[in-house]
């Protein structure tokens, strides 16, 4: 069996996520923060860390990010899930008697349009279905959560309205992360991060070393450098493989041209 950490109570949308990749056949360990997630998988507590790395509408995790130049563990696979949030009560309430609102800041903000048309109050909690779990324990009536389906049915709520984001389009995309690397498949991503030189166009000698031999870049991020104020680090997500000639050489130039390189993994590119 599969054993898999995920921030989060059971019925978050990384455990979704982490069902999509690995199938049903799941042992799950929910932790408190996404630090946790880490070490558990550091530790070999688990297999796999689930974790999420960017929204469609909100922009990057930071903390994910960070989290991966820290550990010594790799990027060994990624999905995108279709985030469609429901509201949640107990059984036998309905939407007009709701007073008050529980979720994660960033549900909350996803579902403003939808939420400005209550009359509740809205109240930020750490957790999507920790907010689901916090109403079923406490036998909270007149009181909801925005959280998943897969949260309802785990904790005995009923889906009061469903699909109630503002915008449809709203997806998050995780990685699974692990203690050990992921082997070619037939179309890869490789992610890393290095640090620039501070000379007149070390950027452009850097990212030159993809342009030359016609590797797609993907993504281009900056981070604040952790190690000295007003300095950047730059992750770099790039389609191909570290097991391919063309990308060994790219990054083999790239490591002359920069002062800092850790390479995040080479793993399946989601659909």
């Amino acid at each position: 069996m599969v054993t898999v950490a995920f921030q989060g109570e059971r019925g978050a949308f990384s455990e979704d996520a982490s069902i999509k990749l690995f199938g049903n056949d799941i042992d799950f360990l929910p932790c408190t923060r996404l630090k946790d997630v880490f070490q558990a998988v550091l530790e070999a507590k688990v297999s796999f860390g689930v974790v999420p790395i960017e929204n469609s509408q909100a922009g990057s995790i930071n903390e994910t990010y960070d989290l991966l130049l820290a550990y010594p563990l790799h990027i060994y696979a990624e999905v995108i899930l279709r985030v469609s949030h429901c509201l949640l009560a107990l059984p036998g309430e309905n939407l007009v008697n709701i007073t008050k609102v529980y979720s994660h800041p960033q549900a909350l903000a996803q579902c403003d349009e939808f939420l400005s048309k209550l009359t509740a109050e809205i109240i930020p909690v750490y957790d999507t279905a920790g907010s689901a779990k916090m109403i079923k324990e406490r036998e909270l009536r007149e009181c909801a959560a925005i959280a998943s389906r897969r949260a309802a049915e785990i904790y005995g709520l009923e889906v009061l309205a469903a699909e109630i984001e503002t915008n449809i389009n709203n997806y998050t995309k995780f990685f699974a992360i692990s203690k050990g690397k992921a082997k070619l498949d037939t179309k890869n991503k490789t992610s890393l991060v290095f640090a620039a030189r501070h000379v007149p166009g070390a950027l452009y000698r850097a990212l030159g070393v993809f342009a030359t031999r016609n590797i797609n870049l993907t993504k281009l991020e900056s981070r604040p450098s952790k190690s000295k104020p007003w300095e950047y680090v730059f992750y770099v997500d790039f389609e191909g493989h570290l097991g391919e000639e063309m990308c060994q050489k790219a990054v083999e130039e790239l490591r002359k041209e920069v002062t800092f390189l850790k390479i995040l993994g080479s793993y399946p590119q989601a659909e």
